[in-house]
C-alpha cells in the first residue's frame, strides 16, 4: 500500500545556503536599481557646480605645476644623460687609442729580442751603437709604464662615466613616471570639470565665467575693464609687463610656455625671459626666485601668487590688476588681484 505521508524536506547544506543568499541579494539589488531609475538624481544647482568646478580647477592646476616641475627635472636629467654618454664615448675613443699605442710598443719590444743586456753588449759588433739602442729601449720601457698607467686611468674614467650615466637614466625614468602620473591627474580633474560645466545652460555658463576666480575686471556695460598702461621706462620689469600685455587673448594650455599659448607659470616665465631674466618653471619655485614683497609694496612686473599651495601666479601691472593665464578654456587676461586667495608676491632680480 503506497504511503501518503508528505515527503520529508532535506535541510540546506552550507553551499546551498550561500547560493540562496546570493540569489536573494541579487534580487534585492535589482529591485533597488529599478527603483533608483524611477527617480532621477536631482540636478545640482549652478552654485554647487561652480563650487565643485572651482575646486577641480584648483586641484588640476596644482597637478599641472607638479607636472611642470617633473618635466623640468626630466629635461635636466635627459640633458645630463646625453652629456655623460657623449663624454663616455670620447673617453672610450681615447682608451682605444692608448691601448693601440701600448700594443704597438709591446710588439716593438718583443721584436728587439729577449737576450739579456750583458750578452747583447758582448755580442754587439759596435758596442757604442748598442749602448745607444739600449738607452732607447730604456726610454721605451718608461713609455710602456706610462702607457699602462694611461690605459688604467682611461678605463677608470669610462667606468665612472658609465656608472653616472646609469644613475641618470634611472633618475630620468623616475621623472618620466612622475610626469605620466601628474598628467593623468590633471587630465582627470579637467575632464570632471568639463562634464560638470556641460550641465549648465549657456546663460549659466556665461555667468560662471564672469564670476570665476581670476575673471576679467567688471566694468560698466559697453566699457572695457580698466587697464593701467604698461610702464615705459625701458627697465626689465617694463619689458616683462609689455610682453604680458602682448599676450592678452592667447589661450591657456596646460604645460605651455608660449609663444602661442601659456599656462600660468609659463606666461610669467616667458615674460621675464623676454626681459633677459631666467625664472624657474613652477609657481612654487618662482615665488622664491626673487625678493619677497608685501602686498602694499607691489610694483608692475612683480609676481603675485595665490592659494595656500601656491598653485597660481600672475604678473602685477598696477592699480590692483594683474595679467594671468587663468585656466583651460580661457585666455590670458587682465584681472583684479583680489579675485583669488592671496599667497604672496616676489620681485624677480
Amino acid at each position: 500500500m503506497a504511503s501518503h505521508r508528505k515527503p520529508r524536506q532535506r535541510p540546506l547544506s552550507g553551499g546551498s545556503v550561500r547560493t540562496a543568499a546570493t540569489i536573494a541579494l541579487a534580487g534585492a539589488a535589482t529591485a533597488t536599481a529599478f527603483e533608483g531609475t524611477s527617480q532621477a538624481d536631482p540636478r545640482p544647482t549652478p552654485a554647487q557646480i561652480k563650487t565643485e568646478v572651482d575646486r577641480l580647477y584648483e586641484e588640476a592646476e596644482a597637478a599641472t605645476e607638479r607636472y611642470n616641475g617633473a618635466k623640468e627635472q626630466a629635461d635636466d636629467a635627459e640633458r645630463a644623460l646625453t652629456g655623460l654618454r657623449d663624454e663616455a664615448a670620447r673617453k672610450a675613443e681615447q682608451l682605444n687609442t692608448a691601448r693601440s699605442a701600448l700594443g704597438t710598443l709591446a710588439a716593438s719590444q718583443y721584436r728587439s729580442g729577449s737576450l739579456g743586456t750583458a750578452v747583447q753588449l758582448a755580442l754587439a759588433d759596435d758596442p757604442q751603437e748598442y749602448l745607444a739602442q739600449a738607452s732607447f729601449i730604456s726610454r721605451a720601457g718608461e713609455r710602456n709604464a706610462t702607457g699602462i698607467t694611461t690605459v688604467r686611468r682611461k678605463l677608470d674614467e669610462v667606468s665612472k662615466l658609465r656608472e653616472q650615466a646609469s644613475g641618470r637614466l634611472a633618475d630620468l625614468r623616475t621623472r618620466q613616471d612622475e610626469l605620466a602620473a601628474h598628467k593623468a591627474e590633471a587630465e582627470e580633474k579637467l575632464g570632471a570639470a568639463k562634464r560638470l560645466l556641460a550641465k549648465l545652460t549657456a546663460e549659466e555658463r556665461a555667468a560662471y565665467e564672469a564670476e570665476a576666480p581670476g575673471a576679467a575686471s567688471a566694468a560698466p556695460a559697453g566699457q572695457a575693464a580698466p587697464a593701467p598702461p604698461p610702464p615705459a621706462d625701458g627697465s626689465r620689469a617694463a619689458r616683462a609687463v609689455a610682453f604680458a600685455y602682448s599676450s592678452i587673448g592667447k589661450p591657456y594650455v596646460w604645460g605651455a610656455t608660449g609663444p602661442g599659448s601659456f599656462d600660468c607659470s609659463g606666461l610669467t616665465q616667458a615674460a621675464w625671459r623676454s626681459a633677459g631674466v631666467s625664472l624657474p618653471r613652477t609657481t612654487y619655485t618662482q615665488i622664491n626666485a626673487g625678493r619677497r614683497v608685501s602686498r602694499d609694496q607691489l610694483a608692475p612686473g612683480d609676481l603675485v601668487f595665490f592659494y595656500s599651495g601656491i598653485t597660481h601666479v600672475g604678473m602685477y601691472v598696477g592699480n590692483g590688476q594683474m595679467i594671468h593665464a587663468p585656466r583651460p578654456g580661457s585666455t590670458v587676461r587682465l584681472a583684479p588681484i583680489d579675485s583669488m586667495p592671496w599667497a604672496g608676491a616676489s620681485r624677480p632680480a
